[in-house]
């Protein structure tokens, strides 16, 4: 047990995790706060509180996932001589959603609402917003 506390590779793994939770972490607030700017004054403060409440339960969640998720080692099929296993798999597709979550929300708050959502009318309910929270964290 002493060996593996004086290990630099386990010191260096354990700082590049914090190091990404500290980003990811950021990241969640900002996304957080995106969201909840849409709605009404009033319900701003407790969509922020929920919001992070969800995202740090989500995250400890996905912590305590990634064990099972790093053994998924065993190779499902082959492409080009490559063989892809279910962990190459979630974290191609875990990219692509968060890319293209990601453009969509910048997209959105620089170029303003939608054509069709003025014209509907249509408000941002606070469920809405902590569903789209849930969602992505």
């Amino acid at each position: 047990m002493m060996e593996l506390l004086l290990d630099p590779h386990v010191w260096l793994a354990f700082a590049t995790l914090t190091a990404l939770e500290v980003v990811l972490g950021i990241d969640n607030i900002i996304f957080i706060t995106i969201l909840a700017n849409r709605l009404p004054e009033a319900q701003r403060d407790q969509a922020r509180r929920f919001g992070l409440l969800l995202a740090m339960a989500t995250r400890i969640l996905l912590l305590l996932s990634l064990a099972w998720v790093m053994r998924l080692t065993e190779p499902l099929f082959s492409i080009m001589e490559h063989a892809v296993s279910g962990r190459d798999l979630i974290l191609f597709f875990g990219g692509l959603f968060l890319i293209a979550k990601s453009t969509m929300e910048i997209h959105s708050s620089l170029e303003g609402p939608e054509e069709h959502t003025v014209e509907t009318g249509k408000k941002v309910s606070f469920m809405g917003v902590i569903v789209q929270i849930g969602i992505l964290d």
